[in-house]
This record gives C-alpha cells, structure tokens and sequence, in this order.
C-alpha cells in the first residue's frame, strides 16, 4: 500500500489555475503509484470538491471528504483506489464536527485519516483552539491505537516537531508550530506508540522539508518547514519501505505551496 499527502492550499486552483503545462494535482492523480491520497485544506464544500475531482472520479477513485463549516476555508478528503468501507468525520469533539478538519476511512485494510491541525497564533485565542484540536486529535488517535488497527494519519499538522523540522527554527521559537508546547504534544503522542514514519525513515538529517512559502526565495534555497506527517501506529510504521518528499524540481512546477509526502507500506 502507497499512502500520499499533501495540503492542496484550493481544491479549485490546485486542479485549474495551477494545472498548465500538465503540473495541477489531476495530472499528478494519473502520474501517482499511490493507493491512498490525503488532501487538506481543500477550501470546498463536497459539491465543489466532487466537481474538481470529478475527473479522478471517473477514473475509479473513491472519495470520502468533510467540507468546512466555513466557506472557503478548511476542509479535508480521501482518495482510494480501493472501495472505501466506512467513514468517520471529525475527532469526536463536538467543537469540531462540522470544521472540515478531519476525515477517517477503512480502505484497503488500512485505517487511513487525513488532519488538518489549525494554524494557531501564539498567546490568542486562535492558539487555545489549537491546543483543543490537539487535545481531541490526541483523544481519537488513542482509540484507534487502542483498537489495534493498522492506521496512519496523514496531514498537515502545522507543527514543526524538532530544530530539524524547520530551516529558521531560531526565528520561529517564539511562533506558532514551533511553541514548546506543540513540540512536547508531538513528542507526547509518539512516546504513546505512534510512529513518525518519515522521521524514522530519515533519521537526524534537516527535512525534508514539506512546505514552502510562495514569497521570496524560500523554495528556491529550501528554507521549508516540514509540517506534513503521516503518523502510522508502530506494526504500520516497521512495514515502511521507503518515504519521501516530492519535491517540485523547479518553483514554477509546483501546484501546492506544500508537496506530496508518499510512504510506501510493505
């Protein structure tokens, strides 16, 4: 099984705007070896979505999504190349049932979960609903680890975990997704049992990084941060072949200011 993610930042643009010269996300669908892929922040409620990957559809994905509660923003999604047997929305916080935040599937005899973790911003209000999020995230992924199912969740987590996670990590001490708080939350999870599979498959090496800002020479020089995990429960994660970042192999080939993050599973 080859499990893809990757934070679309627009559903529409990513399959149009960006899509000239084959480089949108439809021509990289067909392109894909993989069974599963993992979207966020498709910024479209289930009609629009459908409509934008009608295409993949018709090709024989399966879709499942959550579309956000607020227009134009959130919202997260499942592709599979396999029949997708039962879904599940949102963490079990009834704060974000309706956020287009989370979206969990059985598929393939994986349990397969697409997060997108709130952005945050340090001491407000937007950052106390982060640390809510993480808490009900936290919450969910203890019962599917409790259950003993083979599940990975896949995201954009907004959250660099260590100094090798972000280029400037000394700039952004003091910043959102890279608090100590949100830091120990992740080490916390994994210390529970659940697996970084791309940090273990690429141990104590900067990156790879998985998001780039549009602005500057950020992309150029590979000033990332590496912010979209897929976090696989241990007997998962020692089935892991190979993980990697596709990277674009120039700005102006990227359809997404993050790329794919694709991990392959024995």
């Amino acid at each position: 099984m080859i499990v893809s993610t990757v934070n679309v930042n627009g559903i529409r643009a990513a399959v149009k705007e960006r899509s000239a010269e084959n480089r949108g996300l439809l021509p990289w669908l067909e392109r894909t070896a993989a069974d599963v892929v993992c979207l966020q922040e498709t910024r479209a409620d289930d009609e629009q979505l459908a409509l934008a990957l009608a295409p993949a559809v018709d090709a024989g994905w399966q879709l499942a999504s959550a579309d956000p509660h607020l227009k134009g923003r959130n919202g997260v999604a499942v592709l599979s190349r396999h029949p997708i047997t039962r879904t599940l929305i949102g963490p079990g916080a009834d704060e974000f049932a309706a956020h287009g935040r989370y979206v969990e599937v059985d598929t393939g005899g994986l349990t397969v979960a697409s997060v997108y973790v709130p952005t945050g911003e340090a001491e407000t209000e937007r950052q106390r609903e982060k640390e809510r999020f993480l808490a009900a995230l936290a919450g969910r992924m203890q019962v599917l680890r409790a259950d003993g199912r083979h599940a990975v969740v896949c995201g954009d987590w907004n959250i660099g975990h260590t100094e090798n996670d972000i280029k400037a990590w000394k700039a952004n001490q003091k910043k959102a997704g890279f608090l100590p708080a949100e830091r120990q939350w992740v080490t916390d999870l994994l210390a529970s049992g659940w697996v970084d599979v791309v940090r273990a498959a690429h141990p104590d090496v900067a990156g790879p990084y998985s998001w780039w800002s549009w602005r500057g020479k950020a992309f150029d020089n590979d000033a990332g941060w590496r912010i979209d995990y897929q976090v696989a429960t241990a007997p998962l994660a020692q089935r892991v072949t190979a993980a990697r970042v596709e990277r674009a192999q120039a700005y102006a080939l990227r359809w997404s200011d993050h790329a794919p993050v694709t991990v392959e599973y024995a």
